[in-house]
C-alpha cells in the first residue's frame, strides 16, 4: 500500500472513532473498556500470527521494547487523554493533543538527528492556526479555571507520552521486528497495564451487553486499533514521525465533517478558514523533503502505533 493510501486510511479511521467512543462512555469505566479493546486486539493478532505460521517467540530484549511500546502507546497516553476529557471540552483536548506534531518534530531531532525542514515546520504552523480557527467558538466560551488548566495539562502530557511512543516505535523499526507480532505483544502488555490500573482504582470489570457498546467496541478493536495502528506506523517508518504526526491535526477535520453530515453542524467562516489552513499545512508537510539522517528505508517492516482517539468534535452535549 502506498503512502497516500496509508495516510488517508489512518486519518479516516482515527478521525471517525469519536463516534464509536461516544458509545463506550457511561456504564463501563474508560480503563476497563480499554482493557477489553486491547486485550481483544492482542488475541486477534496472536491468532492471526499462528494462522500464518509466524513465530511469537522473541528474546527478552525485544520484550522490553514491546513493554515500553505498550506502556506508552496503549496505556499511559490513553489514560491521560480520557481523563483530560473530564475537565476540558473536546475542542481544547483536540488542540492540546495536536501539539504532538511539534513534539514529534523535536523528539525526532533529539533521538534520531532528523531535521524537519522548512516545509514541515511551515506546514505544522499552518495546521496549528487552522486548529485554533476550527475551534475558536468553543475556546471563547471556556473559563480559565484551575480545572481547565489541569485538564489541558493532562491532554498535553498525553500527547507527550504518545510522541515518546512514536520514538520508541521508530527504534523498534530499526531492529526490523515484524509488525503483527510487535502489535500483538505491545497491545497485550498495554492491556495488562490498564487492567492493573483499573484494579488499583477499584473499578468494576462490568460489561454493557447492548448492540451500541458491543459494535463500537468491535469497531475500535479491529479498525481503530489493529488496522489504523498498522497503517500509521507503517507510514511513520516511511516518512518519519515528524511528518506522520501531522495526522493528529487532520483528525478534527474528519470529525467535524462527520458532525456536519450526522449532527447538523452548520458550516460557517471559521470552519471553512480553519479547514483550509489545515489542508494547506498538510500539503506542505507531506510534500516537504527530509533533511538529516533517514530514520528507516522504505522497505523496512514497521510496527504499529497509537494516537489516542479523542472525541474531538465541537461539544454538543
Amino acid at each position: 500500500m502506498n503512502n497516500t493510501s496509508l495516510y488517508v486510511l489512518t486519518v479516516l479511521i482515527w478521525g471517525s472513532t469519536w463516534f464509536a467512543i461516544e458509545f463506550q462512555l457511561g456504564v463501563v469505566a474508560p480503563e476497563v473498556s480499554l482493557v477489553y479493546r486491547y486485550g481483544a486486539a492482542s488475541l486477534l493478532l496472536f491468532g492471526w500470527s499462528k494462522i500464518r505460521g509466524q513465530s511469537l517467540r522473541f528474546p527478552p530484549r525485544d520484550h522490553v521494547w514491546f513493554f515500553i511500546l505498550g506502556l506508552l502507546l496503549f496505556g499511559i497516553n490513553y489514560i491521560l487523554s480520557y481523563r483530560s476529557m473530564f475537565y476540558i471540552t473536546s475542542a481544547l483536548a483536540a488542540i492540546a493533543f495536536s501539539s504532538m506534531v511539534w513534539m514529534n518534530i523535536i523528539n525526532a531531532r533529539l533521538f534520531f538527528g532528523i531535521k524537519a525542514g522548512r516545509g514541515v515546520l511551515f506546514g505544522a504552523l499552518l495546521g496549528a492556526i487552522g486548529m485554533f480557527c476550527l475551534f475558536a467558538p468553543q475556546i471563547r466560551e471556556v473559563s480559565l479555571t484551575d480545572t481547565v488548566f489541569f485538564g489541558s495539562f493532562l491532554a498535553v502530557l498525553g500527547a507527550f507520552v504518545a510522541s515518546l511512543g512514536n520514538m520508541a516505535s521508530q527504534a523498534i523499526q530499526k531492529a526490523k521486528l515484524p509488525i503483527v507480532q510487535t502489535n500483538a505483544w505491545g497491545m497485550f502488555y498495554g492491556s495488562v497495564f490498564l487492567a492493573a490500573i483499573a484494579l488499583f482504582n477499584g473499578q468494576e470489570f462490568a460489561f454493557e451487553w447492548t448492540a451500541a457498546y458491543v459494535s463500537s467496541l468491535a469497531y475500535l478493536t479491529v479498525f481503530g486499533s489493529i488496522v489504523a495502528f498498522g497503517a500509521y506506523l507503517t507510514l511513520l517508518g516511511r516518512i518519519g514521525a515528524h511528518k506522520a504526526g501531522y495526522a493528529t491535526i487532520m483528525f478534527p477535520v474528519v470529525a467535524l465533517l462527520l458532525s456536519i453530515l450526522y449532527e447538523g453542524l452548520e458550516i460557517d467562516a471559521t470552519l471553512i478558514i480553519g479547514t483550509s489552513f489545515v489542508l494547506a499545512g498538510n500539503l506542505f508537510v507531506l510534500k516537504a523533503r527530509r533533511k538529516g539522517s533517514e530514520p528507516l528505508s522504505r522497505n523496512v517492516t514497521t510496527t504499529a502505533s497509537n494516537i489516542p482517539c479523542l472525541d474531538i468534535r465541537p461539544m454538543s452535549r
